[in-house]
């Protein structure tokens, strides 16, 4: 078995763990990125299927996250707007079809009325919560106990305003089902983006795309690290020493054939993938009770490819919502300068559990059934037609990302992050501000790795500290 030995080990070579890695370079110590897949980048990923180039995993920029908009343009990458042009459609709980356009949905007054309060009342709970420290909030362990589903209903009884007030949360963001999350984490949801009117707005919340796909952040990250990142390489076993008084114990980590011995680690990868490495020895009880805490969201992202947009040709921009439909929300998702023209829908919690046990043609015949309610029945005959199911990929398990169940964000937030030894943590999972984006992957690589550079000066000085003690000691 061959072996290397590195200043710092990174398990994981998405967004997070790439940028740790190179800021660790930059700052002079030596890394080794061990990566479970055959390619890099994470929960991105794009690819080209029958001919389409396609994003699987996550595509989109939004205005406020500057540490992905400056790593783009440390990156020399390009960004384009998503398509906005025309009319959205939404469709009611009657299978009614209304084309609007603003970010509130076309329903009755008094139903608008109630959702425009609730915003407003989520906008004003929001600016109380530190994306970074949610479980800080005075009220905290009380809104970690209560679903937000629970919530809505004690706000108002208008199913309806509570129905597209929790899709923005439930099947945007969080893909699971209301009841399942806590209103401590819907709020935090809200919060890592600014305010909830943002996660309202699609406009902002999706406004741009990379030209040639948001995996070239991963894929140009490793470039420049070269040789130090190896693929096919799940770490099967971790072995680390406990803090002292003059530094780490340092780790040791066992792939299937290879063995890294560093003074350092990062778990850069979903913290649902914990149990998939044996720590020697075990965790501490506080990080095992934790991580049964987190679980994936599931979504299926749906792509589908047709020889023009022709939605346009409507006069709509290709943007959909309704909490009623199997696809809740779709959009126009064509590539940049392509005269093709792609819808890129979601399916989230129940209903990809439902499609899934389904045959493969008959879910396609459903989701596009779903599609056409919004466009027309054109949308039923794609030149190109993929389906991302995340939940099925052995190294992520789910998507977007992991939250808490009840009472978990409030009860274990705050040790998300706490080194254990010589282990770091770093993920879109950990992240406040960004949280399950790549822009909070890319925050907390930034973050983890500034804490190791400071803890290796430290151990660095403590170590020379003794060593000078003890040359003393001998000439006397």
């Amino acid at each position: 078995m061959a072996e290397i030995t590195r200043d710092v080990l990174i398990v994981g070579a998405g967004a997070a763990g790439l940028t740790a890695a190179n800021d660790l370079r930059k700052a002079g110590l030596s890394v080794a990125v061990l990566e479970a897949r055959d390619r890099v980048g994470g929960r991105l990923w794009t690819d080209v299927i029958e001919g389409a180039m396609l994003e699987i995993g996550g595509q989109w920029v939004s205005p406020d996250q500057d540490a992905l908009k400056e790593t783009l343009e440390e990156l020399g990458l390009s960004t384009y707007s998503r398509y906005r042009e025309g009319e959205s459609v939404y469709i009611g709980p009657s299978g009614e079809l209304t084309r609007f356009t603003g970010d509130i949905f076309p329903v009755a007054p008094a139903t608008e009325k109630i959702m425009v309060e609730l915003i407003e009342k989520l906008d004003a709970m929001v600016a109380e919560i530190d994306p970074d420290r949610p479980w800080a909030h005075p009220n905290a362990e009380a809104l970690d106990e209560v679903s937000f589903e629970q919530w809505l209903a004690v706000q108002t009884d208008d199913q309806e305003a509570r129905d597209n007030i929790a899709l923005f949360i439930a099947g945007a963001m969080l893909t699971k089902p209301a009841h399942a999350f806590s209103t401590l984490q819907a709020l935090l949801m809200a919060a890592s983006a600014g305010s909830f009117s943002n996660l309202v707005d699609a406009d902002f919340i999706l406004d741009e795309r990379v030209i040639g796909g948001l995996q070239q952040v991963p894929l140009l990250l490793a470039e420049r690290l070269g040789d130090d990142v190896l693929l096919n390489q799940p770490v099967r076993s971790l072995e680390w020493g406990p803090s002292t008084g003059s530094g780490t114990g340092g780790v040791t980590a066992t792939t299937d054939d290879l063995t890294v011995r560093a003074r350092f680690a990062i778990l850069a990868h979903a913290p649902v993938l914990y149990n998939r490495i044996s720590f020697v020895p075990p965790m501490p009880r506080r990080q095992q009770q934790l991580h049964q805490h987190l679980s994936m969201g599931f979504v299926i992202k749906v792509h589908a490819v047709y020889d023009r947009p022709f939605w346009r040709e409507q006069g709509l921009s290709g943007t959909a919502f309704s909490p009623y439909e199997l696809a809740h929300e779709a959009y126009d998702n064509t590539n940049h300068d392509d005269e093709r023209g792609t819808l890129v829908g979601f399916v989230s919690d129940k209903h990809a559990d439902g499609v899934f046990e389904l045959s493969a043609e008959e879910r396609k015949e459903r989701i596009l059934e779903s599609l056409s309610h919004y466009y027309g029945p054109e949308a039923k005959s794609p030149v190109v037609y993929y389906e991302s199911d995340w939940g099925s990929e052995e190294w992520t398990r789910g998507a977007y990302a992991a939250s808490f169940d009840l009472g978990g964000l409030h009860r274990y937030g705050n040790d998300l992050r706490t080194p254990v030894g010589p282990i770091h943590f770093a993920c879109s999972d950990l992240a406040g501000a960004g949280y399950q984006h790549v822009d909070g992957a890319i925050r907390m690589g930034h973050l983890v790795a500034s804490d190791i550079v400071e803890a290796s000066r430290t151990t660095s000085a403590a170590a020379g500290s003794a060593a000078t003690s003890a040359a003393a000691g001998s000439e006397s």
